[in-house]
């Protein structure tokens, strides 16, 4: 009998510092096995990335951009990688929230953007918090840049931590969060401009766990029990433009990451894709 054929495995994590839950990483790939890992909040400059140890997991191809203490974006891969240049330095702040790549596979390239999205600190209001003001422009600018065509080349895969729910049931209760940052009008608003851009992106976990199903990737530190409480926003994310919706066949939440030692307060999800 034939073999059939494995999916191609895409997963995104805000991983919240590389080198110091990089064994979660093993953990990680012990659980989904992904073909293409794309990391956020890596907190490493690029020269003290750890990475001999990522590639003894099977990531031959290692794309970073890299700082020290505070963001940071990763992608890790057993598939050939290209740089992608020509993206904005994004609201003029070189501050290496994004990085994209093609990925050689056997049907054809594969572009990848992994975004971390600022969080916005606490107060949503523009004028009084220069943090949400940046948020609202970065999403505002990568609209503008996408909706000018920067994916019309087909087959592109967009993750990350974009930092906002958009949908009511991508929080623990809409109407007590529509005015906590990561759920107000003006961010899911503008997220859900920026998802129809390029022929309108396909959100690949929604596409799979369709609401009114609550679905998070992220629950606070605060918690002392999360689980019991349960009081989650999904934050990460993975889009495919509208010529791989066919390609989807599967999206995970890897929800019992949250238990890990040195757990991150984001889990990892994960698209597979028959391509």
């Amino acid at each position: 009998m034939a073999k059939r054929p494995r999916p191609f495995r895409i997963a995104t994590w805000n991983i919240n510092s590389v080198r110091l839950r990089l064994p979660r990483v093993g953990d990680l790939v012990a659980a989904l096995e992904p073909d293409v890992l794309c990391l956020q909040e890596t907190k490493s400059p690029d020269e003290f990335f750890p990475l001999a140890d990522i590639k003894r997991l099977g990531f031959r191809h290692v794309l970073m951009r890299g700082m020290k203490g505070y963001n940071g974006v990763a992608i890790l891969s057993r598939h050939p990688l290209a740089a992608v240049d020509g993206a904005p330095d994004w609201c003029s702040k070189d501050d290496c929230r994004h990085i994209a790549a093609d990925i050689d596979l056997a049907g054809g390239p594969l572009r990848v953007h992994n975004f971390y999205v600022p969080a916005g600190g606490d107060i949503p209001d523009p004028e009084a918090n220069p943090k949400f003001r940046h948020k609202l422009d970065f999403v505002a600018e990568a609209t503008t840049w996408f909706a000018a065509g920067a994916a019309d080349r087909g087959r592109s895969v967009l993750v990350g931590d974009l930092n906002i729910a958009p949908l009511p049931d991508d929080v623990w209760s809409h109407r007590q969060l529509l005015d906590v940052v990561s759920h107000t009008p003006v961010e899911t608003e503008g997220l859900l401009r920026w998802q129809a851009t390029s022929g309108g992106w396909v959100d690949a976990a929604r596409a799979i766990v369709p609401v009114p199903e609550k679905l998070y990737t992220w629950w606070s530190y605060r918690n002392r029990d999360w689980r019991l409480s349960d009081r989650g926003r999904r934050l990460d994310h993975v889009w495919l433009t509208p010529d791989l919706r066919g390609a989807l066949k599967d999206a995970t939440v890897l929800k019992d990451a949250r238990d890990w030692p040195q757990a991150s307060d984001h889990v990892p999800v994960m698209a597979e894709l028959m391509l």
